[in-house]
């Protein structure tokens, strides 16, 4: 038994390590999260918009990876980590309320709610009595965390583009040394056995956010619709909507989806795929998010010629899905379906036509190609045995 788990705030190397109850409250201030950032992309649909959003979301995003890494070594349920989650949550809920206003007057809380979780959840386990191990492991994540920091809050304190590369620069800091494992002055980087995982528990984590990352869509476009005249074209709009939910489920859960924890306990690395898995599910939970914006504005004008900007928002979301998707499928099986690659070229062209037909239209588009993908996977999953899982590493 390891110093960690001797004080009972390690996770025990034996058993079924299912999520908690706690873990899938945490997730919850992440669909509000999720939800004002698809809003704020609607409301600003051009290159700042996007540009924008994309920071906004990766930040948010690797709040959760880093939360979700922190359960996934420690009992949520043991009183500090309870206060620790808790302490994630509220922060999160700053950075909530602040983020349609991140870029405006409410830069400064966005940030320090950021820094402040990252930075805070770092000295809180740091200082909690874990064992030397587990106390040099989030000694790292708080060096990191406290030198992102300082263009984080810089940037809070200008305007314009210099708070937007500032904050590029931050998020730059935070997924790189994650990549390499944190390597810190005088201890060096994370060694590669801290990275042995609870495979049940880490794939559940993944599929919960996945999922809730999907009410954000269903909240987003049930909103929009009570929010004006139900007509029969909004109708329509909100069935596509809801129709383009459902297949990202389909496609997301099929075999590789459901193959997670398997192929976590296959991998020759499962550290790797600690480090790889925050980025693919992130390409997917940002295709939710453009996907989100898009069928926002869809649902509320419907019937109008859809610009540019938002044809690429609609066929962007499920393209960054699809890659987010076929990269998963690479680290499962070692290989992607054609049929992903096909989606990716039809999106591609159909955008130049899409701007010359109403948005309702380029919605339906989407949603055909990405039910083009969900039969192309039942079609060739028929009458085939299931697939055994080939992790790429």
């Amino acid at each position: 038994m390891t110093t960690d788990q001797a004080v009972g705030l390690a996770r025990e190397d034996e058993g079924p390590q299912r999520a908690t109850l706690l873990e899938l409250f945490l997730d919850l201030v992440f669909v509000a999260a999720l939800a004002l950032t698809s809003r704020t992309l609607a409301q600003r649909l051009d290159w700042v918009g996007v540009f924008e959003t994309v920071v906004l979301l990766m930040a948010v995003w690797w709040v959760w990876a880093a939360s979700a890494l922190s359960t996934e070594l420690h009992h949520p349920g043991r009183p500090p980590i309870f206060a620790m989650t808790l302490w994630v949550m509220f922060g999160t809920i700053l950075m909530a309320g602040a983020l349609p206003g991140a870029f405006a007057g409410h830069g400064l809380i966005f940030a320090g709610a950021y820094v402040a979780i990252q930075v805070g959840r770092g000295a809180f386990l740091v200082a909690v009595p874990s064992g030397r191990l587990a106390q040099q492991h989030f000694g790292r994540f708080m060096f990191w965390f406290a030198v992102s920091a300082v263009p984080w809050l810089a940037g809070a304190f200008v305007s314009g583009p210099a708070r937007g590369l500032l904050w590029t620069a931050a998020l730059v800091v935070d997924y790189a040394v994650a990549w390499l494992r944190y390597p810190t002055p005088r201890i060096g980087r994370l060694p590669a056995p801290r990275y042995a995982v609870a495979a049940d528990h880490l794939a559940e984590r993944y599929q919960q956010i996945f999922t809730l990352a999907l009410g954000d869509l269903i909240l987003i476009i049930t909103l929009t619709y009570a929010a004006h005249d139900l007509t029969l074209d909004r109708t329509a709009a909100l069935l596509v909507g809801f129709t383009t939910a459902v297949l990202l489920w389909q496609i997301y859960v099929h075999r590789a989806g459901a193959l997670l924890k398997a192929v976590i306990e296959a991998s020759r690395d499962p550290g790797g795929f600690v480090r790889s898995a925050p980025n693919t599910h992130l390409l997917m939970v940002a295709g939710i998010v453009a996907a989100s914006a898009g069928f926002e504005a869809v649902i509320a004008h419907p019937a109008e010629r859809a610009s540019p900007w938002l044809v690429g928002v609609l066929l962007g979301g499920p393209a960054l899905f699809l890659l987010g998707r076929a990269r998963f499928e690479y680290e499962v099986f070692s290989r992607v379906s054609p049929s992903r690659l096909l989606a990716l070229l039809v999106l591609a062209v159909a955008g130049p036509v899409l701007v010359l037909t109403p948005a309702l239209v380029a919605g339906l588009a989407a949603t055909l190609v990405l039910a083009g993908v969900a039969v192309a996977d039942s079609i060739r999953a028929h009458g085939n045995p299931p697939e055994p899982p080939m992790p790429s590493t």
